[in-house]
């Protein structure tokens, strides 16, 4: 089984077990269930409960609490690693910044502010035994089960994602979930060629997927197919309306196209996306 236990997350974030459980139940945020009904975490569920101690801690009301974990959790970005971010609240509001977006702007006075990738440090120790165990008992995993386990593994190890997210090809060819992520992975590392052949399988197994079109977009960039990678962009855009990033990286595209009117609306429309 992936994820963390309660105790496990309590140690990291040094609280206890019942805290752990008490924010689970008070709907701070939403862990799956055990083969015996116990609570299991992913590292996102961590990111979600080290904001809401920070919250806690400066004695937010738990309504107002659940709020800005759920804007949270909607904020996170897909398709990029959780370990970029910077996560800081200002009074009840938080705000997510991964080095060139910032979400959700406010002001105020900070109550906390720390990097996801330092709760990364904390989560390789387990997430590396979790991969052993998976490794040696590969039988019992779904392809829903390796690539959860993925996910864990690219805060610690990042070949080992790879293979977790390989073994979940294996098991289901059909995982658009996995290719969007190999193919990040794969971009990541500079192999720009084989990340669009993964969002583009990604794209066959889940049409109009907007993470896979996006990164897709990004991909065709960076191999200096800059027409396609607007087209692409475009139809990010169509499948949701809303994806700020995908407006902001069109608008670049066309300016240096010298498309300054078509620039400039995509550009107003990140802006207003990014100042709700």
């Amino acid at each position: 089984m992936t994820g963390y236990s309660a105790s496990d997350v309590a140690r990291m974030l040094d609280l206890s077990p019942g805290q752990v459980r008490s924010w689970a139940r008070a709907g701070f945020i939403q862990p799956r269930r055990g083969v015996r009904g116990e609570y299991r975490f992913t590292f996102q569920d961590l990111v979600l409960l080290r904001a809401a101690k920070g919250l806690v801690a400066a004695r937010i009301p738990g309504r107002k609490i659940r709020l800005a974990l759920k804007r949270l959790r909607d904020q996170l970005p897909s398709g990029r690693a959780l370990t970029e971010l910077t996560i800081a609240a200002d009074g009840d509001r938080i705000v997510v910044r991964d080095g060139r977006t910032l979400f959700h702007p406010e002001s105020g006075q900070t109550v906390f502010d720390f990097e996801v990738g330092v709760l990364a440090e904390k989560v390789a120790p387990l997430a590396r035994r979790a991969a052993k165990e998976a490794f040696d008992s590969p039988a019992q995993f779904t392809a829903e089960d390796w690539f959860e386990l993925g996910l864990e593994l690219e805060a610690s190890d990042l070949e080992k994602a790879r293979e977790a997210y390989y073994r979940a090809l294996a098991v289901d060819p059909a995982s658009a979930d996995a290719h969007v992520n190999l193919g990040r992975l794969m971009h990541e590392a500079r192999q720009a060629g084989a990340a669009e052949a993964h969002y583009r399988l990604a794209l066959a197994s889940r049409p109009g997927d907007p993470t896979a079109l996006f990164n897709l977009a990004v991909a065709l960039e960076d191999m200096n197919r800059r027409d396609e990678a607007i087209d692409v962009y475009a139809e990010a855009i169509r499948s949701d309306p809303e994806y700020a990033d995908a407006y902001f990286n069109i608008a670049r595209l066309y300016e240096q196209r010298g498309d300054s009117a078509k620039a400039i609306q995509h550009l107003n429309t990140y802006r207003r996306l990014t100042r709700r």
